[in-house]
């Protein structure tokens, strides 16, 4: 894609780029492979620095309000300074490992509405930075979390919507500023328990979190509440696990135990309060004792931020964000009023949304 915006930035008769993606669509933890084309414009240019940048949306609540803006949370150079001639062509080849932690982007192949993923390039040249259109990369999930998001299908859940939200779980290895919720509505036998479920993963190298909020209907004397399930698996251990048998547990702990729910589903006991004595030494990833194995019932959003009236969470604020960076990785948030950028970068993005639920048809 070449840059729109190349004119104003390096002048007329300076160099353009086009960003070829050899792997438009990957897998957390893989590799994005591609090429960044440079065609050299009509006089010599000297090029600073060639970077690319792995850019999403993200919702950030701060004061009495919701934002929206774009956040990269990968960054690298591919190339240091070089003398570009003109009208040279010049390819420089890359490969950057996607964190372990990108959100899902698209599943058997739709498109999950809510999301938006691109590779943008930046291109330096005598002090003009110029960060050209975005390449749109869609980010498919891991196996293991196939075997959870088949089993939602299998219990006859509709698929909502999806988005990024700025913040930390507590209790999770989270190296990203941000998660992902995947929001279900029910089946019909819990839809008068429950307004939606919400799904959330929490990757590494080794295992997965599994975490799910439901949103709980009010009764006759009182508005609903939320609550939390939680499971810490190997990324093998996921495969043969019966997913909808233990999502289905939660759901009918959540109707039998009310409020509290029952032990190893869901509720908002702290496990990590008199020094994480709960759980099974063993059965997390990592060789270590996990608090969280089989479930652990406490809510794993405390601490991790805030809570509005109805039920988001939100870590320190848009100005915290902007300077957020974890392991190395880059966290800056986009002012919101560039957000229209999001929208040329993803063009038709709504004909390829999904729509009732049925990603999870073969």
């Amino acid at each position: 894609m070449i840059f729109k915006r190349m004119l104003g930035a390096l002048g007329v008769g300076g160099p353009s780029v086009d960003t070829v993606l050899a792997t438009p669509r990957v897998r957390p933890g893989g590799p994005l492979r591609g090429e960044v084309r440079i065609k050299g414009g009509d006089f010599d240019t000297d090029i600073q620095y060639v970077a690319l940048g792995l850019v999403t949306r993200v919702e950030a609540e701060y004061g009495e309000g919701e934002h929206v803006g774009l956040m990269e949370f990968l960054r690298a150079e591919v190339s240091g300074s070089f003398r570009l001639r003109a009208g040279e062509d010049r390819v420089i080849p890359f490969e950057l490992p996607v964190p372990w932690e990108a959100p899902v982007t698209e599943i058997h192949g739709q498109h999950l509405h809510g999301m938006a993923m691109g590779v943008r390039t930046e291109l330096a040249v005598a002090g003009a930075v110029d960060k050209g259109d975005m390449d749109p990369v869609e980010i498919e999930p891991l196996p293991s979390q196939e075997a959870v998001l088949r089993a939602f299908t299998q219990l006859g859940f509709q698929f909502k919507s999806a988005d990024l939200e700025q913040g930390h779980i507590y209790g999770a290895d989270q190296r990203l500023p941000f998660y992902q919720e995947i929001e279900f509505y029910p089946p019909p036998a819990y839809s008068g328990l429950v307004n939606e479920v919400e799904l959330t993963f929490v990757s590494g190298p080794g295992g997965m979190d599994v975490v799910l909020e439901a949103d709980r209907r009010g009764g006759l004397h009182g508005s609903g509440d939320d609550s939390y399930g939680r499971w810490r698996v190997g990324h093998d251990e996921a495969l043969h696990r019966d997913w909808a048998a233990e999502i289905n547990g939660w759901l009918a702990a959540l109707s039998q135990h009310g409020h509290g729910a029952a032990h190893g589903y869901g509720g908002h006991h702290d496990p990590y309060a008199h020094g994480g004595a709960h759980g099974y030494a063993g059965h997390g990833y990592g060789g270590h004792h996990d608090p969280y194995a089989h479930g652990g019932h406490h809510d794993p959003y405390a601490h991790g931020g805030h809570h509005d009236h109805h039920g988001h969470r939100s870590g320190p604020g848009l100005g915290a964000v902007a300077a957020a960076g974890a392991a190395g990785l880059v966290g800056g948030f986009v002012a919101a009023e560039i957000v229209d950028e999001i929208g040329d970068a993803f063009e038709g993005d709504d004909d390829s949304d999904f729509g009732g639920g049925d990603w999870g048809d073969d």
